[in-house]
């Protein structure tokens, strides 16, 4: 039975102001990462691959992170939302000490296992030299990305979108210049070193931000003190968002393996529309986490209706935006394509999965939007335990059934992942449409006035 909706009290926060800020900040990532990857090249097709690799590897270690930092954004926004402030400032602290401790994990790991790590991805002999250094000087960044990565998130639930904005193209410009300079000498070491002095400038101006803009300096032992209830409260969001990213993951890493067996050319075009549906699903990535950060300000200050209304504007606005975007690529897809590849074959293949993207991509913009705002609601582990299902059936899945098993190819792969976006986005907008996030939304209330009373 649907639960009334209180009215909402206070004016509603911008969307804009947010989303703007977020839209570039997700497209220099990718741009920085195609220019790292085309300077890499520069030095040789070896350390393209060996670059490629580690990057892989380096991702996967991260996942880890998202344990809790998928929670520190939206339980901080719930807190300011409320009005309780010295429960957010406590939060951000928290989120601090989990960082360095996780982040020194993965540094760790990176570091002393990084022969190992290289040997799972079955890493060819020729490119190991190549490979190790990197991986091993990439470590101490993992840390450092810990950091810059939960202070950002902080910024961003405070509303400082722009703030946050700043550091990014600072921190990128920097290590794009250093690169430059040191890679024709140093390789990928010298990356790797142009990475961790980027990432050094970058936590000095979160931490002179942190101080300016929300008078917070932590003090030493904010660096390393696990604090169990706001780590408690953290993870109450991040774990399902962990495992969520997780089997994701895994159901992706089975269409790859299927797409494996129909050949390299198969891989190819694989590869090159995907490069392409990276850019396409920005707007609709920006437009999820923005709406997550003003969700969770609602959900605190108790506008439930308010939120409600939120969801609904940004959705449309996002469905719009893909079916924009992906229309857009689709009719660009010779020009853009030829990028990447002259074989005439490849080329028509490509395109043909580009025109099912234009069907894809408002499913995923579906999903995206609707899984943000049912965390945001502190309602995480609805998305995980019916995502899970749907990625290993649909997805993996569908990928093998028709790709494989009834002969269709690319196209039965890109039909799988168009049918689980859909199918995952429809089932979230069934949970929120029948107001069934409201309890989990009081109860995340609750929790946040225990916090506020310890």
């Amino acid at each position: 039975m649907a639960v009334p909706l209180p009215a909402a009290a206070r004016a509603t926060p911008k969307l804009w102001p947010l989303l703007w800020p977020l839209f570039l900040e997700l497209a220099l990532g990718m741009a920085v990462g195609l220019v790292a990857t085309a300077l890499a090249a520069r030095v040789s097709d070896g350390a393209a691959g060996a670059f490629a690799l580690t990057n892989q590897l380096q991702a996967t270690l991260f996942i880890v992170f998202r344990v809790i930092g998928a929670g520190i954004g939206v339980v901080i926004t719930q807190a300011l939302g409320s009005g309780q402030r010295g429960a957010a400032d406590a939060l951000a602290r928290a989120a601090l000490g989990a960082s360095s401790w996780i982040g020194l994990g993965c540094a760790l790991a990176a570091w002393a296992g990084a022969r190992p790590l290289l040997g799972l991805l079955q890493a060819p002999a020729e490119l190991l030299p190549l490979a190790l250094p990197f991986l091993q000087w990439l470590a101490p960044g993992l840390l450092l990305d810990a950091w810059n990565a939960s202070m950002g998130s902080v910024m961003r639930a405070h509303l400082r979108a722009r703030d946050t904005l700043a550091v990014l193209i600072v921190m990128n410009a920097l290590q794009l210049g250093l690169a430059l300079a040191w890679m024709p000498a140093y390789g990928l070491v010298g990356f790797a070193w142009a990475l961790i002095a980027s990432r050094f400038l970058a936590l000095l101006l979160h931490s002179l931000l942190w101080a300016q803009r929300l008078d917070l300096r932590p003090r030493w032992a904010d660096w390393w003190q696990w604090r169990k209830p706001e780590v408690a409260a953290m993870l109450h969001i991040g774990l399902p968002g962990a495992a969520e990213n997780i089997a994701w993951r895994l159901a992706f890493m089975v269409s790859v393996a299927v797409t494996a067996q129909m050949g390299s050319q198969a891989l190819a075009v694989h590869a090159y529309v995907m490069q392409l549906m990276h850019f396409i699903l920005l707007g609709g990535l920006a437009i999820g986490l923005s709406m997550e950060i003003l969700i969770g300000h609602l959900i605190g200050a108790g506008q439930l209706r308010e939120a409600n209304r939120l969801l609904r504007r940004s959705l449309a606005l996002g469905l719009a935006s893909a079916v924009a975007v992906s229309g857009a690529a689709a009719l660009a897809g010779p020009w853009l394509l030829a990028a990447f590849t002259r074989d005439e074959q490849i080329t028509a293949l490509a395109l043909t999965l580009l025109w099912w993207t234009v069907l894809l991509e408002p499913g995923r913009t579906f999903n995206l939007v609707v899984i943000n705002a049912l965390r945001a609601a502190g309602d995480a582990k609805y998305p995980v335990a019916v995502g899970a299902v749907s990625m290993a059936l649909v997805l993996a899945g569908g990928s093998w059934l028709l790709g494989l098993h009834l002969g269709f190819g690319l196209v039965g792969v890109w039909i799988a992942y168009a049918a689980d976006e859909w199918l995952r986005g429809l089932l979230m907008w069934r949970r929120w449409a029948t107001l069934a996030w409201v309890p989990t939304a009081r109860a995340a209330r609750r929790r946040l006035r225990g916090l506020q009373r310890a």
